[in-house]
């Protein structure tokens, strides 16, 4: 680690090497360094780009969410299924018997 003063004469501590920073260290000076910024526009910044990473990643399912989906893609198959201006239809003439 290398000592670094700004303008300010605040200390900084600067990693030589940044190959040799963990996973954790970097989520470590990532959330110190977040939490020094007051710039709510910019934070905003940060949370959408992490937004989207956590947007991205791959959904776990469980037994009954797969044979539902499998279920329901045969019933999509076999024509088992309505289309939507047909069941607006349907609904609209519904509540015109109200």
């Amino acid at each position: 680690m290398q000592r670094i003063k700004n303008f300010k004469n605040s200390v900084y501590l600067k990693s030589e090497n940044k190959g040799d920073m963990t996973t954790i260290e970097l989520k470590k000076q990532l959330i110190h360094r977040i939490s020094e910024i007051d710039d709510e526009s910019f934070l905003q910044a940060i949370k959408t780009i992490l937004d989207s990473k956590t947007q991205s990643q791959v959904l776990t399912l469980t037994e009954a969410q797969r044979q539902e989906i499998n279920e329901s893609q045969m019933q999509m198959e076999k024509g088992e299924f309505i289309e939507q201006a047909d069941l607006d239809q349907k609904f609209n003439q519904w509540q015109s018997l109200k």
